[in-house]
């Protein structure tokens, strides 16, 4: 059994995923990022679970890669770098993939320090929460001469703009919770006592929604942020087309001509 995530499902359809290493800040090593794969791809299956949190179990969220303790095998004869290439392209980039396009939307809660590569896996979450006293560190450039990954060279710039994401890439400076909201690069932040079930809350609001027209909704602002406005509207049109005809449309509208909630959980999909 990989010990790395700790997995729980809530009432209300919200599985609370924890990154648990904690004797190393959620350093992400082997167990650590395919264990998370793995769970989202019995999540992707199952039809309990509705909203997707991810958190860190300890004093921080993710410290970024486990460096120091060698966390990934690597293939007899590699060099540092085919190695560490061989990495992202079997097990964290197909993370990030999945966890950004799974049908259900994901809330990552962000207790402490995000650094490095914890930095792309914080971003990654749909709706991006952290505790007061969180952190975001981008120490590739500074500390390590590489460039951000496992996502975080993309999220961070299209968040926040080109220069801030300078700003952090060169600098390699803390940005605050309160700093991270004023940017654009979260969406709140709470009290750290308060942090998971702030969370919690927010995601069975999510969940008594129409849970593939929400997530549609993130991905029809990812698609936009990479086309134009003539592409996003043939965008928007073709998928209005699918979603006019799903059973929760036609439920939303019911339920507003007789003024009452729509029941979206009911519908079996």
């Amino acid at each position: 059994m990989n010990n790395a995530i700790k997995k729980e499902l809530k009432d209300n359809g919200v599985m609370v995923l924890t990154l648990n290493r904690p004797e190393v800040l959620n350093a992400m090593n082997h167990d650590l990022i395919m264990g998370l794969y793995e769970i989202f791809q019995e999540i992707e299956k199952e039809k309990d679970s509705r909203v997707i949190i991810i958190t860190g179990e300890g004093r921080g969220f993710c410290s970024g890669a486990d460096l120091a303790n060698g966390g990934w095998p690597s293939e007899e004869g590699m060099t540092g770098g085919e190695a560490g290439a061989n990495n992202m392209e079997i097990g964290f980039n197909p993370l990030i993939r999945l966890i950004t396009s799974i049908d259900k939307p994901v809330i990552t809660a962000i207790n402490g320090i995000a650094a490095g590569g914890g930095v792309g896996l914080a971003l990654s979450g749909d709706l991006v929460v952290a505790s007061e006293s969180a952190k975001f560190k981008l120490v590739f450039g500074p500390n390590l001469g590489i460039i951000p990954d496992v996502g975080a060279s993309w999220f961070v710039p299209n968040l926040i703009g080109r220069a801030r994401a300078n700003g952090m890439g060169l600098l390699g400076d803390d940005v605050s919770a309160k700093q991270a909201k004023e940017w654009g690069l979260i969406w709140d932040y709470f009290p750290d006592d308060a942090l998971l079930d702030s969370a919690l809350n927010l995601a069975k609001t999510i969940a008594d929604g129409p849970i593939a027209g929400l997530k549609a909704v993130v991905k029809a602002h990812d698609h936009a942020l990479s086309t134009t406005l003539d592409k996003q509207l043939d965008y928007e049109r073709d998928t209005q087309e699918v979603f006019l005809d799903r059973e929760e449309f036609k439920e939303g509208v019911k339920a507003f001509i007789e003024k009452r909630k729509p029941d979206f959980k009911s519908i079996k999909t």
